[in-house]
């Protein structure tokens, strides 16, 4: 059940050094893995401190939490929904949920004003954006999820099309709103480790934390799960019922994550997909540990770059997106020759 190289293909210097990584033992790799997201992170809290040292610290601390509960979330969330749609270029941003957010807060904005908007308390702006996409991707769940083998190709087909109505939208209500009503819209739905408040930060860290250790006793379940259908129900497994527990974790991990500091759509296909490449087994407990070390090393990695060494001329999000789409396109390629 582990990747195997293809024999007879050319190999580039990434490829090779991919290959010498994996003959390593898995213990040896995971602990390389969690030694660099703890050098990362040190980085990234002390090196090149500018200004008052107590305020640096305490803003840098909140933004390393936010980067690690984000990409630790993200990198489980991201493996969870591969194994469950037998698919690893999907990710949960096929669902809708990136697209949703920004049509939350263009709607609300277009209804009551941006005025109403940025006087509304932060915990209650939290709470109705993590609420409505949890909301949307329980119904959603519910209401595709049936039977036949064909639920889940369904369910991200149709992800796939209301995401783009739900873009549609959120382009429509843009067009009718005033030019200050529209600024205040791009601040929201951008995504921003630069300001975070504490108090979200300590329930999206909390819920985070909750909803892997809740997928923790499903691993082995999902090990079963990689096997197909037909074959886990074959050994005894219920399949439906795992489906099901996954699906509602990853929907919980993802809107808690955009909730906080907006849509990361990309992140998700490199941190799950580099761990299946580094860490070649079935083993979800594995997988979930790695993309959740891989998830830190990326965001505070990409954050530290963005905004240390670039001092902000370009941001995470455009890092992700831009390294993301080039992995897309090389899966896609990969996929098409295997």
């Amino acid at each position: 059940m582990s990747t195997t190289a293809t024999v007879g293909r050319p190999a580039g210097p990434v490829v090779d050094s991919i290959r010498r990584v994996r003959r390593w033992p898995i213990s040896v790799r995971l602990g390389i893995m969690a030694s660099i997201a703890v050098g990362v992170a040190l980085t990234y809290q002390f090196a090149l401190v500018t200004g008052a040292w107590d305020y640096a610290m305490s803003l840098r601390f909140r933004q390393l939490v936010a980067l690690a509960t984000v990409g630790a979330g993200t990198g489980v969330a991201t493996v969870m929904f591969q194994t469950v749609t037998h698919n690893r270029i999907l990710t949960p941003g096929v669902m809708g949920f990136d697209a949703l957010f920004r049509l939350v807060q263009t709607m609300f904005v277009w209804f009551f004003g941006s005025a109403i908007l940025v006087d509304l308390d932060v915990r209650v702006r939290f709470l109705v954006n993590a609420g409505v996409m949890t909301i949307f991707g329980l119904l959603l769940y519910r209401w595709i999820l049936r039977r036949t083998t064909r639920d889940l190709f369904v369910l991200v087909l149709i992800g796939i099309v209301l995401g783009t109505l739900f873009g549609s939208l959120t382009l429509f209500a843009s067009r009718l709103l005033s030019p200050d009503d529209y600024l205040t819209v791009q601040d929201l739905v951008f995504t921003s480790f630069n300001t975070i408040d504490p108090q979200l930060l300590t329930i999206t860290a909390i819920v985070t934390v909750l909803a892997i250790g809740a997928a923790v006793p499903l691993f082995r379940q999902l090990d079963v799960v990689t096997l197909g259908r037909d074959n886990a129900i074959t050994l005894g497994l219920d399949y439906r019922r795992v489906v099901d527990r996954t699906l509602i974790i990853v929907t919980v991990l993802v809107a808690t994550s955009t909730a906080l500091v907006g849509p990361m759509t990309l992140i998700g296909l490199i941190v799950a997909n580099l761990a299946r490449q580094l860490l070649p087994t079935f083993r979800h407990s594995v997988l979930a540990t790695g993309s959740a070390l891989i998830g830190v090393i990326v965001t505070i990695g990409g954050q530290f770059l963005a905004a240390r060494i670039f001092d902000f001329t370009t941001t995470l999000t455009v890092c992700v997106n831009f390294v993301g789409g080039v992995y897309f396109i090389w899966l896609l390629m990969r996929e098409a020759k295997l």
